[in-house]
Order: C-alpha cells, then sequence, then structure tokens
C-alpha cells in the first residue's frame, strides 16, 4: 500500500476521502501528533446549523459525539444547540470564560471543488466559518477538521440546502469515530485538564 498515492498533504494540512479505510487511524494519528504535550482542557466546536442539509455536519458530529459522552472533551454546536452564525461570537467568549487556555478542535462543513466532495481536510490554525457565504464571524481552532460536503463556487445557499443527507451523516460518523480516538487517548489524574497517553508510531507514517 502506496500511502503517498492516496494522502495529498501539504505543510500541516491533510486531506483525506471519508470513504477511504485507512481514514480513522491516519487522520486521528494526525491531529493526535498536532496536540499540545501539556494538560489542556480540550473543547470540540462543532459549527453549522441543523436548517440546512449541507451546513448540518457540524450539528450532527456534536450530537454523534455527545452520545458517547467523552472523558476528557467538551463539545460545543449539537442538533439540539447549534453553534452558528448568529451565535458563534457569544460561544466563543462563553468558552473563554468556562475553560482556562482550551484547545479547540473547530469543525465545519465547506464547499469545494468537485472533485473534492467527500474529502475530510485537517490543518493547524483556526477555521474562518461563513467565508464562502461573505459572512464576517470570528476565527476560531486551534487545528480544524472540514468536510467538503458539495461543489462551491456558485448559488451556495441552494447547493448548501440541496446537499444529500447520506453523504453529511456518513462523513459526521467518520469524524465522530476520529474525535473518539482522541479522547480515547487522552489521559490525566482528573477528566480535565487531559494530557496524550501516549503517541503511536502511526504518526510517523503519516509525516510524508
Amino acid at each position: 500500500m502506496n500511502l503517498k498515492k492516496r494522502l495529498r498533504t501539504k505543510n500541516d494540512v491533510l486531506r483525506m476521502a471519508y470513504t477511504d479505510p485507512d481514514v480513522l487511524e491516519i487522520m486521528s494519528e494526525k491531529l493526535i501528533s498536532w496536540l499540545p504535550k501539556l494538560p489542556h482542557e480540550y473543547v470540540v466546536v462543532c459549527i453549522g446549523t441543523d436548517r440546512s442539509t449541507g451546513d448540518a455536519l457540524g450539528p450532527f458530529i456534536g450530537s454523534f459525539f455527545n452520545e458517547l459522552k467523552p472523558r476528557h472533551i467538551t463539545v460545543y454546536g449539537t442538533l439540539n444547540k447549534p453553534v452558528h452564525a448568529a451565535n458563534l461570537a457569544d460561544y466563543v467568549q462563553h468558552i473563554n470564560r468556562r475553560h482556562q487556555h482550551p484547545f479547540i478542535i473547530a469543525i465545519d462543513a465547506c464547499l469545494g471543488k468537485s472533485h473534492s466532495v467527500g474529502s475530510l481536510v485537517t490543518g493547524t490554525g483556526p477555521i474562518k466559518p461563513g467565508a464562502a457565504l461573505n459572512k464576517n464571524l470570528p476565527k476560531i481552532g486551534d487545528v480544524h477538521i472540514t468536510g467538503v460536503v458539495n461543489v462551491g463556487g456558485f448559488m451556495e445557499y441552494s447547493v448548501l440546502q440541496n446537499t444529500r443527507l447520506s453523504i453529511v451523516v456518513e462523513m459526521a460518523k467518520k469524524v465522530t469515530s476520529i474525535l473518539d480516538r482522541i479522547d480515547q487517548q487522552l489521559t490525566y489524574g482528573r477528566t480535565l485538564p487531559a494530557i496524550i497517553a501516549h503517541r503511536t508510531a502511526a504518526s510517523s507514517i503519516i509525516d510524508i
């Protein structure tokens, strides 16, 4: 198996198809390699709304992950309580008040080229939600995961509304499993803050 032919990496970015059989192992290990060595409070912010099929990726992930009852990661953004354009700034303030120097994993849906639909993209640094729709929202995240749910470039609102729910749900399940793997490798004397228990040899596989 030649991983170089299946992965697209550039600097601190990893892109893989959600259908790739190795996406859980490789993407979780890549994210783990970016986590701080010292104990931190970990927060996942799943951005989106349940009022739009394509933009519901984040809330689905938040709800699925919450159902697993993560021990070391606090989740914001679910189908019942979404984090979206109208309240993102308030949530950012709330997170900064409630958590001391949190390490934030930001998650959002995005649009891209036709050959990129179905890709999961993770990288270091924040994302700027709503950029494709010309919304001026605050940047968020120490690392991020985005899912390319449909083709962008024209009528973005309509495209998001008409995105197939099946691909959104399947992508959400994969990202949930990635987050669960990370949570299982976080450990500390208390539930929060947490620290990575160990880094496996797999991290050397993905640094190509």
